[in-house]
Parts: structure tokens; C-alpha cells; sequence
């Protein structure tokens, strides 16, 4: 399944709302007496400051985050005091400078809580998130330092900006607003209050639900329940179990969403109806690691912060500034495509229990059986399965000569791998990345392999954030869940694990090709609904006959991808659509559902609530359940996507909209690569979102590409996109 989930922890998506500033200038903090250095307090000394994992400890974030919050407060307190009038200068210039211990320490921490955590970084995670949300406070419901906000605002016309300095102003000032900066002293020392038990609860429910989902892998004593299973994943649980300490059985972990990709091979029913099982209850079996006292009260905190602010509930607030702007809006998006999605889908859901009549199964299709009869299906109608197309797909060779060649292809940008940059584990790689002049870029880490330490999913994260203001260029990291192989075993990966590098990677071009002066505009630090753009519309090119043909070649043979297969790939595209379509629009509904709750609303039962709002938003089939349910659902509770899951769809409309574009004006060409980095790409969030995509395609967003080539009008599309 596709990951596509751009994911900061709970405390990084509160420092998203502060100045996103990158490294540390100056001389050395001293250390005190008899004590080792701590080298995150001074910036690193590495090509474009790259962290220096080899000299950092667990033992120093705790101190440098602490610094770091030090040294903001003071940083807030002199600009809130400063004597002379409020000026751009020494107001949001100062604001852009400030923070730069804390921003730097806490984007190495943020990527390895995701990536590489232990229960010492967990604990560090949930000592600072209050701390760091009373920070937040302390910037947005500062009073004296909203007066000289609001002058500028006031003024912006009259002072000459140049275009990105008064963008800087609005933005500054509409957060400053949505965080409740017009509020009376005693709403903002409430929504302070409210804002760090938020805080706290997100913190939780992270290491809760990593918990859950390790505690969740289906272990199993008799091989026998694993038939169906190659013998490289059978050696792939056996590695697993012994990681565990687990003699003489079998693991197979969980993925992050409720379907699990090994559905696709178990051939006993029973034990599909265990793993499904044990997805589905996960974070729900009333143990330590049970989410939904945590869930419902992270519901109820958001719709009294929301009142606080003057909104009539969470989704209103957090929508205002989203390229969607209203709930309405999204909800009559939403709405749109709840009809073609279903529909489609109870024809597929047909269709599978045809073929388990057919084969005397005398039972009722269930959601274990779904992905196992579909593949199938697949194999009848495509003759396609995963097993004849995975040794294509070597995934040294997907990255170079797919993921790194369409880039070189629409943007001129060439590779080189480092081998002296040191990593947080031994399987994450490091490129260099140059630009079409052959300039560096800057530094891409590349993290792929699943490990019960890591949390589930994909995303793009920066450990260095890109700003002429501060001189610092990017340092990206794209990470993925891929099952790893046995030992001696190639690293060979499925079509979703391919369409995932793709997607990933299309946010490490948007965050390669920042080119903005204020680290708060630059690169993706744009809107929920707009960031999934570039790399949704990125995936479009895994599966271009072009790029397939340049990376598509059998790793024992050496021999490309025949054209019979290149052809069942393509036309297999849209297959399953129905449902794939279904179980994401589902948990969108979900997210919406509990963020459009009132401040009046009672603390909701989780489950019961979870059932009613499928039911109200006509997408509970029986049969496909939503991607994540509430009790496991992080982009919500702890990813900072509460109210904005449905960006994922939003942007699979501006992606298939924008590559209908390309298609019509020459597909893969540098001249269109040029045209999309100069119009979106390389502009941040430097003016209106609308007005950027109507610069690269010269109209309005339209859906009907989506759902040609989400395959729900019948046509035939290049892909389908999972986040």
C-alpha cells in the first residue's frame, strides 16, 4: 500500500507555527566544567550543516531543546520590548532570526523520534511538548508583540515591501490572529492552558500507538498458518522473530493503516482474519497502549479551542488558512466524490464474491478477504501478480534510474551518493544533490526499511529548512515502511513501494527547489491542501512508459521489463479503484466528522461515534473499511493533520489536473519541468496558492481528470494515489 503521509511529531508541528528557522550562528555555548560538549548547542561543521550523528547522544536533546526554549523566550521578550517603533525590520526580520537554536536541535530530534526512536527520545517527547506549547503561546498571545504585528499589518501598503516581505507580513499576521492573539488576558491564559494538554495528549498518543502496533504484529507458532508466503517472507518473519527474542515462530508486523499488505498472500483464511484482526484492535484493548480515552478528549480540547478563537468548531478554524478556506467547501468536495467511488466499489465487492462462489468458498466476502481475492482477480484479468513484477523493481535501481532520472529528465538535476556523511542507522543513504548548472542543492537522506522503532508510513521531513536570509541550504530526509529482505536477500520492492519513493521524493524536489529569503515562506512550508500537490502529481511519473523503460530491468537477468508486462502494468492502473478511492475517502470523512464537532458537544464514545459519522457520510461499506480508524489514526491526533486528511484528495485533484496539463503540452520535457519549478516549485509559500496553480495550468482546479485517471469514470489513468 502506498504511505504517503508528509509526517512532523506532535512538539515539530508546534514549532511549524514558529519561525522555521535552520542553524545556529556564533561562538560555542561553554559547557560546564568537567562535562563532554554537547554538539547540537554549536552548528555542525559538515557539508550544508548536515547533522553530526556521530557525535550526537540521546542525552543531548533534553539539555538543547531546554536551551533552545531559553534562548526563544528571551529572543520573543527583546522584539515584544523592543523601545523603537515597529518597523518590518526589527519586528518580522528579527522574528525570522530568532529561534535558531531550537529550530535546528528540534528538526534532528522530530526525524529521529520517526524514524529511530527508544523509550528515552519518547520520554524527552513528552517532557517538552507543554513546554514548547507554552513557547507557541508565549509568541502568538504576546500582546505587546501583536500591537507591533498589527501596525505593520496595518501599513503594509505604504512601506514598499518587496513582494515576498508583504507576504511574510500577512501571513505573520493572520497566525498570529488564528492563534487567538485578539483574545482578552483571560481566553488566552484558557487556550494556553487548552493548547498544552493538547499537546501532551498528542505526545501520548504517538508512543501509545507505536506501542500498540509493535505489541499488534500477528506472531504465529505452526509455518503452516503462513502458507501462501514466498520463501523470502517467510525468512523476512522468521528475521523478525529473532529480533524479538522469539524462538521457533513467526512475526509479521503491522503497517500503519488497517489493511496490511500480506492480506495479498495468506492463503488461510483464518489466519488473514487474525492479522486484519489485529490491525483493527490495535490501539483498542483497553491496555496501556488503548488511544480512545486520549482521542476523545484531543476532540473535545479541539472544539473548545476553536470557541475560544470565535470559530463554531475545530475544522473552521484550522481550514482558514488552507487553500479550501470552509468546511462547506470540502465537505461539497467530499461529496462529489463519495457516489462514483462507491458505487464503483460494491461493483468490485460483486465482483470478488462472485469468484469466491465460484470457487465454493460458502462465505460472506469480509474486508481480510478483499485484498486476497482482488490479487486474484488481478492475476486473471492483467495476469499481473507482485511476485512475477518485484525483480524489476530493485530498489537501488528504482532510485537512480527512476526516481533520480525523471528528475534529471524534467529538471536537470544529477546525484551523487556521500559516504562521509554519518547516518542515524546503517541503512539510511545520503546523496548530494546538484542543480541543472551543476551547483549543489543541497543533501538527501534516503531511510526506507521498516523497523519496529520507526513510525509507520512515509514521509519528507528537512533537518536543514533553506533561507537566503540565514544563508543555509536544504537537507531533506524521505523515509518508508518497506518490508526488508532476508539476509543476502536483494532489496526488491511492489508497485506501491515504488509509487511511494516517487511521491516522496516529489516533496524532496519542492523542498530542493526553495528559493525564498524568509525561512517561514520557504520551500513546503505551505498549506495541508496544497503541500501534497507536487508529490502526488510526482508519482505520475513512476509508471511513464519513458522512465519504467529506464528503470524496469530484472535483477537477476539484467534483462528490461518485457512489453507484455509493461502493458498489464499500465492497464492494471485502475484496477481495484473503487475501493482504493472508498477506504481513503472514509477516513477523511472520519477526520472531518470529529473536527466539525461544537464546543458543546459531549466527550464522545469513540467507537459510537466512529459508526455513526461512516453512516451519515454514506461510506460505510461493510466491506471496505476506512484506511485508518480513529484510535489509530496519527495524521489526526499527532501529525498535524486534524481537519486536513482530505488534502490528500484535494491535491490528487491538483496533481491529476496539473499532469492532464503536461500531458497536453508534451508530457516529461525540461521545457515543462522549468515551467512547474518556476511557477510552484520554487515559490513556497510566497502568494496565494489559487493564483499559483492557475500560473502553471492557466485555469481553476478541475476534477474531472481526477476521476479519469483515479479511474472512476472508466478511462484509463497512469496510477491511483494512497496517502
Amino acid at each position: 500500500m502506498r504511505h504517503l503521509t508528509l509526517i512532523s511529531s506532535v512538539a515539530a508541528a508546534l514549532l511549524m507555527a514558529l519561525p522555521a528557522v535552520a542553524a545556529q550562528t556564533g561562538a560555542a555555548r561553554p559547557s560546564q566544567p568537567g562535562t563532554r560538549s554537547n554538539p547540537l548547542l554549536t552548528p555542525s561543521t559538515l557539508p550544508f550543516q548536515a547533522p553530526e550523528f556521530n557525535k550526537i547522544k540521546d542525552s543531548d536533546f533534553e539539555p538543547a531543546i531546554e536551551q533552545g526554549i531559553r534562548e526563544q523566550h528571551a529572543e520573543i521578550d527583546k522584539i515584544a520590548n523592543d523601545t523603537a517603533p515597529p518597523s518590518f525590520e526589527n519586528t518580522f526580520v528579527a522574528l525570522e532570526k530568532s529561534g535558531q537554536l531550537l529550530t535546528r536541535v528540534y528538526a534532528i530530534f522530530n526525524g529521529l523520534v520517526g524514524a529511530n526512536t527508544n523509550d528515552t527520545l519518547q520520554k524527552v517527547q513528552e517532557t517538552e511538548a507543554p513546554k514548547l506549547a507554552a513557547l507557541n503561546s508565549e509568541l502568538y498571545l504576546n500582546d505587546k508583540l501583536f500591537k507591533r504585528v498589527e501596525a505593520i499589518y496595518a501599513k503594509r501598503d505604504q512601506l514598499k515591501l518587496d513582494p515576498e516581505s508583504k507576504r511574510l507580513v500577512e501571513y505573520y499576521y493572520q497566525q498570529f490572529v488564528l492563534a487567538g492573539a485578539r483574545l482578552s488576558v483571560a481566553d488566552k491564559a484558557q487556550l494556553q492552558k487548552l493548547n498544552e494538554e493538547d499537546a501532551t495528549l498528542q505526545a501520548q498518543f504517538m508512543n501509545h500507538l507505536l506501542a500498540g502496533t509493535k505489541a499488534g504484529a500477528l506472531v504465529v507458532s505452526d509455518k503452516a498458518a503462513l502458507a501462501g508466503f514466498t520463501p523470502s517472507q517467510i525468512d523476512a518473519a522468521a528475521q523478525a522473530a529473532k529480533e524479538r527474542g522469539l524462538k521457533g515462530q513467526w512475526v509479521v508486523p503491522l503497517q500503519n493503516t488497517t489493511q496490511q499488505p500480506d492480506l495479498v498472500s495468506l492463503t488461510n483464511r483464518a489466519t488473514r482474519e487474525k492479522l486484519f484482526e489485529n490491525s483493527w484492535n490495535r490501539t483498542e484493548h483497553g491496555d496501556a497502549n488503548d488511544t480512545r480515552a486520549i482521542i476523545s478528549r484531543l476532540a473535545q480540547l479541539r472544539a473548545q479551542e476553536a470557541k475560544l478563537v470565535g470559530y463554531p468548531n475545530f475544522a473552521a478554524w484550522k481550514l482558514q488558512s488552507q487553500m479550501a478556506k470552509t468546511p462547506e467547501a470540502v465537505n461539497t468536495f467530499l461529496d462529489q466524490l463519495v457516489p462514483p467511488a462507491t458505487a464503483r466499489a460494491r461493483r468490485e465487492a460483486a465482483d470478488l464474491q462472485k469468484l469466491i462462489d465460484q470457487q465454493h468458498g460458502n462465505f460472506k466476502l469480509e474486508p481480510w478477504d478483499w485484498e486476497f481475492y482482488a490479487e486474484q482477480i488481478r492475476k486473471a484479468k492483467y495476469s499481473v501478480d507482485q511476485a512475477q513484477v518485484k525483480p524489476y523493481f530493485e530498489l537501488n535501481r528504482v532510485l537512480t534510474d527512476g526516481v533520480f532520472y525523471a528528475a534529471h529528465q524534467l529538471y536537470g538535476l544529477s546525484f551523487k551518493e556521500r559516504h562521509d556523511i554519518p547516518v542515524y542507522e546503517k541503512t539510511v543513504r545520503v546523496f548530494e544533490v546538484f542543480d541543472k548548472d551543476s551547483k549543489p542543492l543541497g543533501l538527501f537522506y534516503a531511510d526506507y526499511f521498516k523497523r519496529d522503532n520507526k513510525a509507520g508510513g512515509a514521509w519528507m521531513d528537512v533537518f536543514v529548512g533553506q533561507s537566503k536570509l540565514l544563508g543555509t541550504r536544504p537537507v531533506i530526509y524521505n523515509v518508508a515502511n518497506f518490508a526488508p529482505p532476508a539476509p543476502g536477500q536483494p532489496e526488491l520492492l511492489t508497485s506501491d513501494d515504488v509509487v511511494t519513493m516517487f511521491h516522496e521524493f516529489g516533496h524532496a524536489i519542492h523542498g530542493f527547489f526553495a528559493s525564498q529569503e524568509y525561512p517561514s515562506l520557504s520551500g513546503t512550508n505551505v498549506a495541508r491542501d496544497f503541500v501534497e500537490f507536487p508529490s502526488q502529481f510526482n508519482e505520475h511519473w513512476a509508471f511513464e512508459p519513458s522512465v519504467l523503460a529506464h528503470y524496469a530491468f530484472n535483477y537477476k537477468t539484467h534483462q528490461p521489463m518485457p512489453a507484455s508486462l509493461v502493458k498489464k502494468i499500465l492497464a492494471a492502473q485502475d484496477f481495484n479503484a473503487g475501493y482504493n478511492m472508498t477506504e481513503l475517502i472514509s477516513a477523511a470523512e472520519l477526520d472531518m466528522q470529529w473536527h466539525e464537532l461544537p464546543a458543546s458537544a459531549p466527550r464522545q464514545n469513540v467507537d459510537t461515534f466512529e459508526k455513526e459519522a461512516l453512516a451519515r457520510t454514506h461510506v460505510n461499506l461493510p466491506e471496505v473499511p476506512p484506511r485508518y480508524r480513529s484510535s489509530y489514526f496519527l495524521h489526526i491526533w499527532a501529525n498535524g493533520y486534524g481537519a486536513g486528511y482530505y488534502s490528500y484528495l484535494w491535491t490528487q485533484m491538483l496533481a491529476d489536473d496539473a499532469f492532464d496539463w503536461f500531458k497536453t503540452h508534451g508530457g516529461l520535457t525540461r521545457a515543462n519541468g522549468d515551467h512547474f519549478r518556476q511557477t510552484v516549485l520554487s515559490r513556497g509559500n510566497t502568494e496565494d496558492l489559487g493564483k499559483m496553480y492557475r500560473d502553471l495550468t492557466g485555469h481553476d482546479p478541475r476534477i474531472e481528470p481526477m476521476l479519469k485517471y483515479r479511474g472512476l469514470t472508466g478511462a484509463t489513468g497512469t496510477g491511483t494515489g494512497k496517502p
